[in-house]
């Protein structure tokens, strides 16, 4: 039976659909029958796949709105594991439709159950927003997955996070897991991403990924090619970076499965250069470096 984890965060900008994509797509190399489920109305998930834009395509609103099964809505990718539930921008009409409608909060949890026996991993792309389709994504999930970056206001948007999460375990889906914290753009050379590193840390113990994800060129061009960075180019830092996210999900709930680094990788790959494989750094990294005495007295206090 499929494990569903929903990528969510309220804060957007953190590399929640990147992360999406391309956790889905490194657990399908690991020959894991995996569905990725765009709940997003910007749609990202869907084309960052490969899938073009067409509103008469069965999608993730036709399925919430009830005109389309969930097993109709399914299409193929370029990875032969990997099966994207697409999105299209009418799905930011569901907010509305479904206000009145019976069992709102859980439609996609009762669209997902019966493919549930088809997949080893149902991947679900949340909004960055606490809307009626983040509920919808939270309900249906079995565990949450919280990418962040580390910064001072992330700490203070994963606690609004948290407190949502703790509602709905109270009252719609009491099973609700926290996946894991999943640190994105990641310098480890700042002292800012050491110390918010180490409050999460004092806070989630082992709740945080050892795996971090760094910045990193070829993971930003991918998603304008509609490739996952595995098969954009599987050399890069952020291909094996999210490999290595796969193979500790894999480890903790599917213990003797391949683990994704192991799998042959395309041929049409191109190797990066050395100098493109190096973590890119933004320039507001230096202004927040320079601001650090501040920000240390804003996480002590």
């Amino acid at each position: 039976m499929a494990r569903i984890i929903a990528v969510a965060n309220q804060k957007g900008g953190v590399g929640k659909t990147t992360t999406a994509i391309n956790l889905a797509a490194s657990l399908a190399a690991a020959k894991l029958k995996t569905l990725l489920v765009d709940c997003d109305p910007q749609s990202n998930a869907t084309s960052g796949i490969g899938l073009g834009k067409d509103p008469e395509r069965a999608s993730t609103y036709k399925v919430l709105v009830g005109d389309s099964q969930a097993v109709d809505a399914i299409q193929t990718s370029e990875l032969d594991h990997l099966f994207v539930l697409p999105a299209h921008k009418n799905l930011i009409g569901a907010n509305l439709e479904l206000v009145d409608a019976e069992r709102r909060e859980f439609r996609l949890r009762d669209a997902l159950s019966e493919l549930r026996e088809k997949f080893d991993f149902i991947i679900v792309d949340c909004p960055p927003a606490l809307d009626l389709l983040t509920l919808n994504s939270l309900v249906s999930a079995d565990s949450v997955l919280i990418p962040m970056q580390a910064e001072y206001f992330a700490l203070e948007g994963i606690s609004e996070l948290l407190d949502t999460v703790e509602r709905i375990r109270a009252s719609l889906n009491p099973a609700l897991e926290i996946e894991g914290v999943l640190l994105t753009m990641f310098d480890e050379r700042t002292n800012l991403a050491q110390q918010v590193t180490a409050e999460l840390k004092r806070f989630f113990g082992p709740k945080v990924f050892s795996t971090s994800i760094p910045r990193n060129v070829r993971l930003a061009e991918a998603p304008s090619h509609g490739k996952p960075v595995l098969l954009y180019d599987a050399k890069s830092r952020g291909a094996e970076t999210y490999a290595q996210l796969a193979n500790e999900i894999v480890a903790k709930h599917m213990p003797g499965s391949l683990p994704a680094t192991e799998i042959a990788r395309p041929e049409d790959s191109a190797p990066v250069p050395e100098k493109e494989r190096q973590v890119v750094n933004a320039p507001r990294w230096q202004r927040w470096r320079d601001r650090n005495k501040l920000i240390t007295i804003g996480l002590k206090g």
